[in-house]
């Protein structure tokens, strides 16, 4: 059953299949845990983890990205992983530069990649 701490997932287009299959190898890890997620990265999730306690948020272009923003700024958050794709451009860029600040103002731990959430995820 999913404890009180709540972990948040974000993945950029191109990162998406990734992160699928990071919640599937750390499923153990992260029924542990409420998730938060944009849209259809928690989608994705709940397709190869259907067990796991996933919300899902609106799409990151759509404001799920400040919608995860507003939850860090609550105390409601406490880690965030966000597979971001560096090669791609992103039109709501600045909200995800502004959800990257708010992580580091809150001092929220963060992985952007899959080698740091691995290494952050075995921790919990």
């Amino acid at each position: 059953m999913a404890g009180d701490k709540c972990v948040a997932l974000i993945a950029h287009d191109e990162k998406k299949d990734a992160m699928a299959d990071f919640a599937r190898r750390n499923q153990h890890i992260l029924s542990r845990f409420r998730i938060v997620a944009t849209g259809t990265t928690g989608g994705r999730v709940l397709d190869v983890c259907p067990d796991l306690n996933v919300t899902r948020l609106k799409s990151g272009p759509l404001g799920g990205d400040q919608q995860i923003g507003a939850l860090i700024a609550t105390g409601e958050i406490d880690v965030l992983i966000f597979y971001v794709d560096p090669l791609t451009p992103m039109p709501h860029d600045v909200d995800v530069k502004a959800l990257m600040r708010l992580a580091i103002v809150y001092d929220i731990p963060m992985a952007l990649n899959a080698a740091t959430a691995e290494r952050l995820i075995s921790t919990l």
